[in-house]
């Protein structure tokens, strides 16, 4: 499928497919989604301690390298796994303009190496952060019991509806520790439903600019 380098709303940018007419991130903010979805309504959650995150849909890297930046603030020491089916490219990687856009000019060698690192290794980016690849279908997820975080940044419900069917949440709720939190930009009612069906509590949140709601789902039950 062809991808595309576009500029979002806040300047950042990301990537469009467009046969689907699908983004990696929001039109309307690259940056501030990933801020809004998932360092207030999920990231702030865990200040002062170690987190243990997994990433739904590494993309771009946008999410952890963020997640990293703001761990300083929050005096975090992060262990990061990112999974992706299909990798962007090198030149793809260049096009971000993630670093000059968030003021991070002093990390860019830090962005660069969480692309460049190996796949299904653990690569430690600074003292506080680490990151593993994994190049992963989602339907191939079997941790349990590992993570306090869950970012589920998978493409939409409308392009690709098996990313959210309940078989896959189920996978989600077991790799979560007991009190997790799973954090998306998504608030459709079929992916509720799901969500509750394999045993979450849903809050529905005040979603990133240009999207009303999100939701945010607590596995605070045994099941």
């Amino acid at each position: 499928m062809k991808r595309e380098i576009i500029q979002t709303l806040d300047g950042s940018t990301t990537i469009h497919i467009a046969e689907w007419d699908e983004c990696y991130h929001s039109k309307h903010g690259a940056i501030q989604e990933a801020q809004h979805v998932f360092i207030k309504n999920g990231l702030s959650l865990f200040q002062n301690q170690k987190v243990t995150i997994l990433e739904i849909g590494f993309g771009t890297g946008l999410n952890a390298f963020i997640t990293l930046l703001e761990a300083k603030k929050m005096q975090q020491t992060i262990d990061y796994v990112g999974v992706e089916a299909y990798p962007i490219s090198a030149d793809e990687v260049l096009k971000m303009n993630y670093v000059t856009e968030l003021d991070a000019t002093q990390e860019s060698a830090i962005f660069d190496k969480m692309h460049e690192g190996n796949w299904e290794e653990k690569i430690v980016l600074n003292d506080d952060f680490s990151l593993t690849k994994r190049k992963q279908f989602f339907e191939e997820i079997n941790d349990e019991n590992k993570f306090d975080l869950i970012y589920f940044d998978a493409f939409g419900y409308r392009v690709q509806p098996e990313l959210w069917s309940t078989a896959i949440f189920e996978k989600m709720f077991k790799a979560l520790k007991q009190n997790g939190v799973l954090v998306t930009y998504a608030a459709r009612g079929v992916v509720k439903r799901s969500m509750i069906e394999v045993g979450f509590t849903v809050e529905k949140l005040a979603g990133p600019p240009g999207k009303r709601e999100m939701f945010r789902a607590l596995k605070n039950q045994l099941k």
